[in-house]
């Protein structure tokens, strides 16, 4: 049995934002889908973007480059939201957590990024 496909669901969330709700396994097979997605997310004129790791059940080290690519590719905020206890730790562990803007539990409360 193959790992679990990733869909992506892109949302306008409102004029210059977009919500990209992730479902899946986000590692090498995977991670080049989310880049694409929010490349053309931005060519769609949404610089800021919305991450929503909550649906993801697996994220490994290509997952995590792919989350600094679409940081860095980019001249608006990214934001990822539902990030699961592993994947915060993860977060932690290697130092993304200062430079990606996690959004806490509440959802409202978001940490300031670098």
């Amino acid at each position: 049995m193959g790992a679990p496909l990733l869909t992506i669901e892109v949302t306008r969330l409102h004029a210059g934002c977009a919500r990209l709700r992730l479902t899946g396994d986000l590692d090498f097979d995977s991670a080049p889908e989310l880049v694409e997605a929010a490349a053309a997310a931005r060519r769609d004129g949404h610089q800021e973007l919305l991450i929503d790791l909550g649906g993801v059940g697996l994220c490994d080290s290509s997952g995590l480059s792919a989350l600094v690519v679409v940081h860095r590719a980019g001249t608006g905020a990214v934001r990822l939201s539902g990030v699961g206890p592993q994947l915060q730790q993860l977060l932690e562990r290697t130092g993304l957590v200062e430079l990606l803007a996690v959004e806490r539990s509440g959802g409202d409360d978001l940490r300031e990024a670098g």
